[in-house]
């Protein structure tokens, strides 16, 4: 039985980023021990194949044309973050224009508990009038990196007028390669149907709950050939590229 208490302001973070934009994109554990883990985060799936969105304890996966599955316990998983959401704090969002607008506000809320150098996980359900985002099928390669992979295989995709969650994962900007700095947004829709990796939103209203968080659990990939990796030699244009580039 997982004591959720003891992991309550923890970090489970899989691999690192540095790793999987080099192409290192084979099972570093499963969907049930992520689950074992927490409740709520982001990542991808082995081969990258397609958007990991983790809600209420269920991991589920956007394919390429942002329709949504919930994804079996032995599913391999990459790369992810994950932590068990307590909502230290809760507030109520008015209209946002704009992915940038969300994210001032949202740095406004952490610095008031004098957070920039912390890591936070925040989920906000609301209404949506656009939910500009991506995913992607999978390639199944060997050292292809994470840009090439989505140059082949990604798709973007626009939702009109919907309710749903979005996942908002911070990391501070001296974490990076580890994740990328800043925050990072998935969004699943309330029934579940659809959802991606977003680049841009414009909100109606919603309410979001926060944690701020100030522990980390990694866990590396355990392969011999994860040690041949050059994890420095990623560029933070290539970071931009793979977070901000359709």
């Amino acid at each position: 039985m997982i004591n959720q208490d003891s992991n309550f302001g923890k970090m489970y973070q899989v691999s690192t980023l540095n790793a999987l934009l080099l192409g290192y994109t084979r099972k570093v554990v499963t969907v049930q021990d992520l689950l074992a883990n927490g409740d709520t985060g982001l990542g991808t799936f082995e081969n990258v194949d397609g958007e990991m969105i983790v809600v209420d304890g269920h991991c589920y996966r956007a394919s390429d044309n942002g329709t949504v599955t919930e994804m079996a316990p032995d599913c391999g998983v990459p790369f992810a973050s994950v932590s068990f959401l307590k909502g230290s704090k809760k507030f109520e969002i008015g209209p946002v224009e704009n992915i940038d607008d969300l994210k001032m506000l949202l740095n406004l809320k952490i610095e008031e508990g004098f957070g920039l150098n912390s890591m936070h996980m925040v989920r906000i359900d609301g209404f949506f009038e656009t939910v500009d985002a991506r995913s992607e099928n999978g390639l199944k390669s060997q050292h292809v990196e994470l840009k090439d992979i989505l140059n082949l295989n990604q798709k973007s995709f626009v939702f009109s007028n919907v309710s749903g969650s979005l996942v908002c994962l911070y990391y501070p900007n001296y974490m990076a390669g580890i994740n990328a700095s800043g925050w990072h947004f998935h969004f699943v829709s309330d029934d579940r149907s659809k959802g991606g990796h977003v680049f841009n939103i414009a909100m109606k209203n919603g309410t979001a709950v926060l944690d701020k968080i100030s522990k980390i659990e990694m866990q590396l990939p355990w392969e011999a050939s994860f040690d041949t990796y050059a994890l420095t030699t990623v560029s933070q244009k290539d970071v931009k590229k793979v977070e901000q580039d359709k």
